[in-house]
């Protein structure tokens, strides 16, 4: 049996739609750690996006119709966000493409 890497460090990249899209999700085994977000807005039209964390049929805000001015950037987390197996973050925008997100990962092991 193959044995997991204790920690990985993973980038996530993601082009923003209209539509709600998983753009992660904890592995099995796994433990993430969200430890970096960035949403970018690359059109010159303001635009608002929604992020949730979801664990099973809870889904929860992370960050809630954020308007993201023409040019400009919006970090959604003020820290850390640990993810535990199965848990997902999901984005949507008010716009397709006018956005993008970026993710800094580390993925641990479970014991």
């Amino acid at each position: 049996m193959a044995q997991l890497p204790i920690n990985t460090f993973k980038t996530v990249t993601y082009e923003i739609t209209s539509s709600t899209e998983t753009v992660y999700t904890a592995p099995t085994g796994i433990t993430s750690i969200i430890l970096y977000a960035h949403v970018t807005n690359v059109t010159t039209d303001v635009t608002t996006y929604t992020m949730h964390h979801k664990r099973s049929a809870v889904s929860t805000e992370i960050a809630n119709s954020v308007i993201v001015p023409p040019n400009d950037a919006h970090i959604p987390l003020d820290g850390k966000l640990v993810l535990e197996t199965g848990d997902q973050v999901t984005i949507s925008a008010s716009a397709n493409s006018s956005l993008k997100l970026i993710l800094s990962i580390l993925e641990t092991a479970n014991a």
